[in-house]
């Protein structure tokens, strides 16, 4: 078993990274049996699809990879490093380019998304995104990758790359990863609108927690987080159309590994003003050791480099072997 993931270097983690994806790849980790492997990413490379400060990149990167340490990766464990430092990244996405097919990448639903309407002032990285994305997997041999439901369609892409590429190429090159999605937050929402997505680009801080947020502003935001008036019900049924009460239910159940309809055994028939200071507990003491622990590696920014700089050579020996095939295949090698 091979697991590889990446994530953004984009700035501050919140709780939705947390449940949907870090708390998830470190159980993962912990899972791994002797010779199985577990790769995550920084990916500077895809962060480039979009605007960048130079500065804020490399800050980022140092500060994203410190995070995913104090929330629990294992650099020992694990295999942490950043994309850019693994060149079979960049090299294998060209070489699956000409696999590719553009009407493939047409259909992505991110791309029509996050293009818009002004799809030819788009950068070419933002519509070829997704076939890095299968050179990130694929360069491992990943035999499964967690994803979340808006990337299942990036997964789905690379099989269909890998598939092509064993075919008209006549090897047997590449596995096909299957995906890891979590049941127990497949989708964090906004404090704030329960239909939103909780992300670090909404304008407003209060529709989610940062990892670096403190106990009193944890406690602040929850006690402030949009709800209705109903008590909650006795089971998931009762939630189907109350999307702030089953944000809110779902996010208790994650953070306590606990099932939704467990949750709702214990707090049935209660309003929010007693379920959301339980929430508010759990939550800081969950996320206050996270922090503490971030800020400690912050101080020596240094030594989390050198983290990522073992992982990368780690990386590079697993990566190697892969790439000289594909390359041999297409007949770069002579």
């Amino acid at each position: 078993m091979r697991v590889v993931s990446g994530i953004q270097p984009t700035g501050n983690l919140h709780l939705g990274n947390y449940l949907g994806a870090i708390k998830q790849w470190v159980a993962m980790q912990d899972a791994m049996a002797p010779g199985d492997d577990c790769l995550f990413f920084l990916a500077d490379l895809h962060a480039l699809t979009g605007t960048v400060e130079p500065r804020a990149l490399a800050a980022n990167t140092i500060e994203m990879a410190a995070t995913l340490l104090a929330a629990g990766i294992d650099p020992d464990r694990a295999i942490l490093f950043n994309q850019a430092r693994v060149k079979a990244h960049s090299e294998l996405a060209w070489i699956l380019g000409g696999t590719a097919r553009i009407g493939w990448l047409n259909r992505m639903t991110q791309w029509k998304d996050k293009a818009g309407k002004n799809r030819e002032g788009a950068s070419v990285g933002l519509f070829t995104y997704p076939v890095l994305q299968a050179a990130d997997v694929l360069a491992y041999n990943a035999t499964h990758v967690p994803v979340g439901d808006d990337q299942k369609q990036h997964l789905e892409l690379a099989r269909d790359i890998a598939t092509k590429f064993n075919t008209d190429y006549a090897v047997d090159l590449f596995t096909l990863p299957e995906p890891f999605i979590s049941k127990a937050a497949p989708r964090v929402m906004s404090l704030r609108d329960g239909a939103a997505k909780m992300s670090k680009s909404d304008p407003s801080d209060m529709s989610r927690i940062n990892l670096v947020d403190d106990d009193d502003l944890i406690v602040q935001k929850l006690r402030k987080a949009k709800t209705d008036p109903e008590p909650l019900p006795a089971d998931a049924t009762g939630l189907a159309e109350r999307p702030e009460a089953r944000n809110l239910v779902t996010i208790y159940a994650a953070l306590a590994d606990e099932s939704v309809d467990a949750v709702l055994a214990r707090y049935a028939g209660q309003g929010f003003g007693a379920f959301k200071p339980a929430l508010a507990d759990l939550a800081v003491a969950t996320l206050s050791p996270i922090r503490e622990r971030l800020t400690r590696l912050l101080d020596d920014r240094a030594d989390v480099a050198n983290v990522l700089d073992r992982g990368a050579a780690r990386a590079r020996d697993l990566a190697a072997p892969t790439l000289k095939a594909a390359q041999e295949a297409v007949g770069l090698l002579i």
